[in-house]
């Protein structure tokens, strides 16, 4: 079809409509200007189809399973317990379906022009659009970059979709594994081991790093690991492989562990390596934009060096998490709109992992503050010490806060056990507001709580713990 010459021009143009999109656009009009969004497949962006949400759906099915499984402990009886793989699948792809309409229904509450189709940047302020009617030129003075990621292929490693997943294959899978390899020991990575190794599957881990979950705090690592095999998975650290050989019903991998290679046969293999920034076919190299590693370089404040254009989310710098990218998104349509935002400060982030025993932290590790020269002081807390761990039957866990000795300032908080991602955004709070040790002991918890541990890691940094 012909091109659409005349251009339609909006104050803000922003392509991909994920989590850092949408937001940056739904933000931007509520600011009064006039916005386009560009997508080129669901709405939600891979978060809310492909990733976070589905993702959880998932956990939770096998959550429940599991705690069926365990009903003699709580009094109660479930026989012949199952489960259905299609129907798990199901509920978690018409969950993220349900969302994903739900974005559409915010797009035309606030006045946004969705244009469905595949982007490229031809010139400054232009944006061309191939839609399914053609060519549709749009064009603003500001451009939002939100394009996202995708799954790292390694060579050799290539996945085919039957044997061979990414986290996408994983989420609408062809089979149910009996024996499953994982390659990576990131969030996505356990995430998926804990799910199917839940389900039944006997389930290895392969790290490159020294440890599992190697972006946490070393104590966390360790304590996760020790769960991970009590739970029958089996994890090889300072491991890598080297390649798939692929045969019918099986993947046999070459699998270096100590400068020796042991081949090792699966029926199911996930990739989990890390991801690759959707920069391509976008035009970015032609109007100076710069990149690394496929990730394009941005100041505090997301701008990319090329006038008007911003660049939010994943296909920017880490951490590359939703929650990061919408705050991005929010920060830059103030600033478009000429408002003096905060900066977002990666270290006061907060990072989730959802496997059982779920993770989170905030902040600084206790190496990394070591590093940067700070005298600290470290606090722990257990959850068998917790009267409402115990009641839950989840006595597994531990609460760890890292104190500036000098100033009081929180550094870092580092949390496994049951519902620890619902109790981090405290600490978020309290690293936000510059919070001290002597604020965090003089406030009131809750009784009975989990977020009561929060209070007593906090107490025994300083020599005052109660309940242990």
């Amino acid at each position: 079809m012909p091109a659409n010459t005349k251009s339609q021009t909006y104050d803000v143009i922003v392509v991909g409509a994920g989590p850092g999109g949408y937001v940056a656009a739904i933000r931007a009009a509520q600011l009064g200007l006039s916005v386009a969004i560009v997508e080129r497949e669901h709405l939600g962006g891979i978060c809310l189809n492909w990733g976070c949400i589905p993702t959880k759906a998932l956990l939770r099915s096998s959550e429940v399973y599991h705690l069926m499984q365990r009903a003699g402990e709580f009094g109660l009886s479930a026989q012949k317990t199952g489960f259905d793989l299609k129907a798990v699948v199901k509920r978690s792809r018409d969950v993220a379906g349900q969302l994903s309409s739900g974005i559409g229904h915010l797009m035309k509450k606030n006045k946004i022009t969705v244009v469905m189709g595949s982007a490229t940047l031809p010139a400054k302020g232009r944006v061309s659009v191939k839609t399914d009617k053609g060519v549709q030129e749009l064009a603003a003075k500001n451009i939002i970059l939100a394009t996202g990621a995708r799954a790292r292929e390694l060579p050799g490693l290539e996945a085919d979709g039957k044997q061979v997943w990414t986290y996408k294959h994983a989420l609408n899978p062809p089979h149910m594994p009996k024996k499953l390899l994982v390659i990576g020991s990131g969030a996505i990575g356990i995430e998926f081991a804990s799910f199917y190794n839940t389900l039944g599957a006997e389930t290895t881990v392969v790290e490159v790093m020294d440890r599992v979950l190697p972006v946490e705090d070393a104590e966390i690592s360790k304590f996760a690991k020790k769960q991970f095999v009590k739970q029958g998975m089996k994890i090889m650290e300072k491991s890598m492989v080297k390649k798939l050989d692929r045969a019918k019903g099986k993947v046999t991998a070459h699998i270096e562990v100590g400068g020796k290679v042991e081949k090792q046969d699966f029926d199911t293999v996930i990739s989990a390596v890390g991801i690759v920034g959707n920069t391509e076919d976008l035009g970015l190299e032609a109007l100076g934009v710069k990149l690394d590693r496929s990730h394009v370089v941005v100041d505090e404040y997301c701008r990319t060096g090329v006038e008007g254009l911003f660049a939010i989310g994943d296909i920017a710098a880490p951490p590359w998490l939703a929650h990061k990218a919408s705050h991005e998104g929010v920060m830059v349509a103030e600033l478009i709109a000429g408002q003096k935002p905060h900066p977002v400060r990666p270290e006061s982030i907060a990072g989730c992992t959802y496997c059982t025993p779920q993770v989170a932290s905030v902040g600084y590790t206790e190496a990394k503050a070591k590093e940067l020269g700070y005298d600290i002081k470290v606090g722990r807390f257990p959850y068998i010490g917790n009267g409402k761990a115990i009641a839950l039957g989840e006595a597994e866990g531990m609460v760890k806060t890292i104190f500036d000795a000098k100033t009081g300032e929180l550094l870092g908080a580092h949390m496994i056990g049951a519902e620890v991602t619902e109790l981090i955004q405290g600490y978020v709070i309290g690293r936000q507001l510059e919070t001290t040790e002597e604020d965090l002991m003089h406030t009131v918890f809750p009784h009975p709580t989990l977020s009561e541990m929060m209070h007593e890691s906090v107490l025994d940094a300083y020599g005052r713990v109660i309940h242990m």
